[in-house]
Parts: C-alpha cells; structure tokens; sequence
C-alpha cells in the first residue's frame, strides 16, 4: 500500500481526559481536552492531516460502576461492556470534537485547511476464540486500595490486579483487534478534508458470524486497534502519546534506560525480553512494531504533552525501520 505522507493516526491515552490524580469532574475532562486539542492544532499548521483514536480504560470501568449503582439502587439492569464502549465513544468523542472545533476556530484553520472534525462511532472485529477471553488483563475504571478492591471482587466476581503505575485496578478480556467495520466512510471523511476521531477505547468489540455482527464482553487495546486503523488508512505516521516522556528498559528500576530511537527489530527484541508490561507498554510497543512491520514509517511513543517535541524527535521514542 502507498503510504501518505502527510496522514497521521495519534493515538490519545486515557489522561487525555482523566488523570490519577482528577477526580473525574466534567470541569476536568473540559480542561484535559482543551489541552489535548492545541496538540491538533499544531500538527494541522505543521500540515498533517489528522486520525485521532484515544483510550477509554477508566471511563468504561466508571460507566460499569455506574450500572453497578443503578442495580443496587433503582434495579436497572446492567449494560454489557460493549454497550459501555459505545457510551465512551460518544462521551470522549464530543469532548475532543468540540475543543478540537474550538481550537481551530481560534487559529484561524477551520474552513481553510480542515472542513471540520467529526466522531464515528466505530465497531472493530475480533475473534470468538481469541485467548484473551480467559486471560483478562486490560486494566479499566478507577485505581483501588487493597481493601476496597477485594470488596469488589468478592462481591461481583470481579478480576483485580496491580497497576504497573500504582494501584489496583479491574482486569477485562482484551482481544486483538481484526480490522474496523467502518474503515471505508473514515477513509473518505478524511480524504474530504476532515479530523476523524474514530476506533474510540479501541472501538466496539464484536465478533462476525454468518455475514451478522454481534458485540463481546471486552474492552479492546486502543493502541492494538490504532493501529490496525493507521495500517487501514495507509498513515505515515502512528504516534501513541501517553502519561510517560518515552519508553525505557527495565522502567521503575534503578538501572532503568531510556530509549530514544530504536529499530523494530530491537523493539521485538526489547519485549520478548519481557521489558514491557502487559496491559501498560507492552501493547504500546507492540502496536508500534505492527505498524512498522505492516509499511509504516515510523512510529513514535511519547508524552501527551510533547507530542511535537516527539515528532521532532526532541522527546519521545522513535520506532524505525531497521534490522
């Protein structure tokens, strides 16, 4: 596949919207959003046209705690986790779509090189018999002390396992991502001359059977599914940005390193070696070798905050072709 140039697929960590440390007000994500949105604008003035995928991991466990509370107080019946990923795609959606509108308003873009920016809520095919459905380890909804998350998984049975970043969180199957049912109309809204915000928490889980699409319990990795979107589209550029400035070997420890550019070959290398966790870095890194393996041009992992300085190569961590 021809590659363009000038396509760029970024790929929003859930801290986009909500930190560790937010309490997950509607004034937070407003403000978490706007800042994401000066980063589009940005790389649109640098000449990009633009993808934006983003994660959903706290926000699709918070709507499950919601149900949760809705059970206890008022009987409803609670929603399945698709169900809970198409609410977080239009939640996150409107954020980003509306202060990424904004943004470009005040920079004079908007009519000039972007049409507009729109949201497409986005289905991703996955496997019936993909082993992740008996090895939960996407971590979604809020961070835990000990206490309190044994409560919750003697009471509903859920997983909980330590986050590599502190805390205790909830663990869901996670899938590999297939291919997007919608890639055809996000391809033409971006060749119209639109900012597609699609693929949003890693898109809806569903699985095909006979020709018909039917949604599974799971939580899919939006950086996995990123990029099987950047492949889709023919991007140049994937950049996965994240709470951390680049990527390290050994993260944590003492001898921790940081790598500024590597080749795919050494990234493969680098998580066979087990340097990166799952459901963390791990499926960061790996999503950047399948973009590179898959005709990418490189591939770059960094903070959201530095996305350019990333792009630059001033912060962050490339991933190029190479042996």
């Amino acid at each position: 596949m021809n590659r363009d140039e000038k396509l760029l697929v970024v790929a929003f960590g859930g801290n986009a919207f909500q930190s560790k440390s937010d309490k997950g007000t509607p004034q937070e994500y407003w403000r978490n959003a706007e800042r994401a949105s000066k980063l589009i604008v940005e790389l649109v003035s640098e000449g990009y046209k633009i993808v934006i995928t983003h994660g959903n991991g706290p926000q699709v466990g918070i709507i499950a705690e919601w149900m949760l509370a809705g059970l206890k107080l008022k009987k409803l019946p609670p929603m399945t986790l698709d169900i809970a990923g198409a609410m977080t795609q239009g939640w996150l959606g409107y954020l980003l779509q509306q202060t990424i509108h904004n943004s470009l308003l005040e920079a004079n873009l908007l009519g000039s090189k972007v049409k507009g920016v729109i949201t497409v809520i986005t289905q991703v095919i996955v496997r019936r018999d993909d082993p992740a459905f008996k090895n939960p380890t996407k971590y979604i909804g809020p961070w835990y002390e000990e206490d309190e998350a044994k409560k919750l998984m003697n009471e509903y049975g859920w997983i909980m396992k330590p986050d590599p970043r502190g805390g205790i969180r909830r663990v869901v199957p996670s899938p590999d991502p297939v291919n997007h049912v919608e890639i055809s109309a996000v391809k033409k809204l971006v060749d119209e001359g639109f900012i597609v915000i699609a693929s949003g928490g890693g898109g809806i889980p569903v699985v095909k059977a006979n020709g018909r699409l039917f949604g599974v319990e799971a939580v899919v990795d939006k950086d996995l599914a990123g990029e099987r979107l950047a492949s889709a589209l023919g991007a140049s550029v994937f950049m996965v940005l994240t709470d951390v400035d680049r990527v390290y070997l050994n993260y944590g420890k003492t001898d921790q390193t940081p790598l500024s550019t590597i080749t795919v070959s050494e990234a493969e290398k680098y998580l066979v070696e087990g340097h990166f966790a799952e459901g963390s870095m791990g499926p960061k890194v790996l999503a950047c070798i399948r973009f590179i393996r898959n005709g990418g041009k490189v591939a770059i992992i960094g903070h959201l905050y530095r996305g350019i300085e990333a792009l630059r190569g001033e912060s962050g961590t490339k991933i190029i072709p190479g042996p």
